[in-house]
């Protein structure tokens, strides 16, 4: 099952350091990546793999949006079926 993981906010030292760890000791495993900066803000997508994580959607979408809070910045999970029929044109 793969899912979509957003983090926007002012660009800090960090941030793919924390989001990284979170995922690697919850065995997720990140397919794809892609982060820049505009002026200042932070912006990074990741593409994650959540088939071996043993912890559910529900509860990743929490601790992910704690650790956001912590570093001041907005981080979301989707399920990547949601987040394609979203983006569907």
């Amino acid at each position: 099952m793969n899912a979509i993981i957003t983090v926007v906010g002012t660009d800090k030292v960090g941030i793919i350091s924390k989001i990284s760890a979170f995922l690697a000791e919850r065995t997720i495993n990140i397919e794809d990546i892609s982060q820049t900066v505009l002026s200042g803000n932070f912006v990074m997508m990741m593409m994650v793999d959540l088939s071996r994580s043993a912890k559910d959607l529900e509860t990743l979408k929490a601790e992910l949006n704690g650790i956001g809070k912590e570093m001041n910045v907005s981080v979301s999970l989707i399920h990547e079926q949601v987040f394609s029929a979203m983006h569907r044109i």
